[in-house]
């Protein structure tokens, strides 16, 4: 199954969850903030969350240092993460 992972395209197993995709990519769960397809998914949610073919996933890695945070809003790397994101 073709999907796109931060602009690059990915061949993956059929129906693989985010959560399973997280690990296949050896990244640390608790430091990313993952977007389906332009909507945030919750990490609570990424079990339950299969992908499909030609589904685009954006992964953010939070680091220390750096960021800025104003108003509950995050400034990194020019995206503004709400609210809502912070608290994956």
């Amino acid at each position: 199954m073709h999907i796109e992972v931060n602009g690059e395209a990915r061949d993956v197993t059929d129906r693989i969850s985010l959560e399973e995709l997280v690990r296949h990519l050896n990244l640390t769960p608790e430091r990313l903030a993952v977007e389906l397809n332009r909507q945030v998914v919750r990490r609570a949610n990424w079990r339950e969350t299969t992908l499909n073919e030609g589904d685009r996933i954006e992964v953010v890695h939070f680091v220390g240092g750096g960021d800025v945070i104003v108003d509950e809003t995050l400034l990194l790397s020019r995206i503004l993460f709400e609210d809502d994101l912070l608290r994956l």
